[in-house]
């Protein structure tokens, strides 16, 4: 069956072959899919009668003509085998064109047969390192975020985990992945490797399996995902933050370790900015700007997810924090504002601050799991709605795009609550309990 794979073919002079009668040899790069080769056409060109615009030599040369009935025969015989390799095969590599197209002799048809066999088996971590480059690439160009490449990436290496103990193998065939895969995988994730995840990471890590299979499919590859039929979507577990007396708990910690201080540190920078793991991790001194009249401090960054602005006026213990890292050797080196552990060590660490402080949610142990950088953003998020800012304001300092996504944050305490009510009871009940007359 016939693909809708389209070829392009261009025609170009090898300008640092050329010889002493001022000539450079005719190449061809004939690209498919993004895929690209080069062949010899065999032929030269005057590199100064080159037409750059019609890839062709200008009629004004001797042998012109010539030259130019064979570069058009080499693009027609090249559309020829394109086609015809077309009819037989349901992808065509620019590998498998050239072959077709220089050789007709038994090695060559050898050579045809393997690059045919190498391209129907198309494996799964082999289109994972596919997205990963071209993801690299648009990260490069300020196109994509890198922290969205680093869970693509991490995606990637729990796949080649599960691979080997599932199934004992380095790697897998796309045409072999079954529908019971997605299932497998999701076990593994929750339930059998050494670091289980939660249930709604685990989907996102399926739903990226099925992303990464997906262009297969679209290139008829394969017949169809054979991970369409498992359910990614799933009710994020709402994240109970932290309380004003618990936040002020771990910043009045007394602690000893140093690494540990800087992870409490950075913690309540978090809290008290909504920062991001990514974005406070590359708030460098440069992110403070002065605002207004009164050049007031703010902290001024565009986040690396939504590429929005976050505009966070700086309190007291955030300036502290800044005045108390001045002299470290990350700000000295780096410029960086505060020192920040990988992500993985500060998660970890994070855990162990949480035992130290004995943190609790409602008289309950907090769930290790739970108590994680993004955990403070939660919390600045809960802090500033519970203390009369705006939802529109806490948005924009969070970079949030849209206010819907800041209302999934939002958790109103219990204090509040109590409080609001309270007017409502006086409005409505007297000292006695008695409901008012209606006037």
């Amino acid at each position: 069956m016939k693909s809708n794979q389209k070829l392009f073919v261009l025609f170009w002079l090898k300008k640092s072959k050329i010889t002493t009668d001022g000539t450079a040899p005719v190449y061809v790069r004939i690209t498919i899919d993004g895929l690209s080769d080069e062949i010899s056409t065999g032929l030269k060109a005057p590199v100064e009668h080159w037409d750059i615009k019609t890839k062709t030599v200008l009629y004004s040369a001797p042998k012109a003509k010539i030259i130019n009935q064979k570069i058009h025969q080499v693009e027609f015989d090249l559309d020829r085998h394109f086609l015809l390799l077309q009819t037989q095969h349901q992808i065509v590599t620019p590998q498998m064109l050239k072959i077709a197209f220089t050789g007709k002799s038994p090695s060559s048809k050898k050579a045809l047969s393997q690059e045919i066999q190498q391209t129907l088996q198309h494996s799964l971590l082999e289109a994972f390192n596919s997205f990963i480059e071209k993801f690299e690439e648009q990260v490069k160009q300020d196109k994509r975020d890198g922290g969205t490449l680093r869970q693509w990436k991490t995606a990637r290496r729990k796949v080649a985990a599960f691979l080997k103990n599932r199934y004992k193998v380095k790697d897998i065939d796309l045409k072999d992945i079954e529908p019971g895969f997605a299932e497998d995988f999701y076990d593994y994730l929750t339930i059998h490797c050494s670091d289980t995840i939660a249930e709604v990471t685990a989907k996102k890590h399926v739903k990226r399996v099925r992303q990464i299979i997906k262009p297969a499919v679209i290139r008829k590859i394969i017949a169809s995902n054979p991970l369409d039929g498992f359910n990614c979507s799933a009710v994020e577990n709402e994240v109970q933050p932290l309380e004003m007396h618990q936040v002020e708990a771990i910043y009045r910690k007394p602690l000893t370790v140093k690494r540990m201080i800087e992870v409490r540190d950075a913690f309540i920078f978090q809290c008290f900015t909504g920062f991001a793991y990514q974005d406070i991790y590359d708030l460098t001194t440069k992110n403070i700007i002065k605002v207004g009249n009164k050049a007031e401090p703010w902290l001024i960054k565009e986040r690396g997810k939504t590429k929005v602005s976050q505009p966070v006026p700086i309190l007291p213990i955030v300036a502290e924090l800044i005045e108390k890292y001045k002299n470290h050797p990350v700000r000295k080196v780096t410029g960086r504002l505060i020192p920040v552990n990988s992500n993985y060590r500060y998660n970890v660490y994070l855990k162990e601050l949480a035992d130290v402080c004995g943190v609790t949610f409602d008289d309950v142990t907090v769930r290790k799991q739970e108590f994680n950088t993004h955990l403070a953003r939660h919390t600045f998020a809960h802090i500033m709605l519970n203390n009369g800012v705006p939802l529109e304001d806490v948005s924009r300092m969070m970079g949030h795009r849209s206010i819907r996504t800041t209302q999934r944050y939002a958790r109103v305490n219990r204090a509040r609550i109590s409080e609001s009510v309270l007017n409502v009871r006086t409005k409505l009940f007297t000292k006695a309990g008695k409901l008012r007359a209606i006037k």
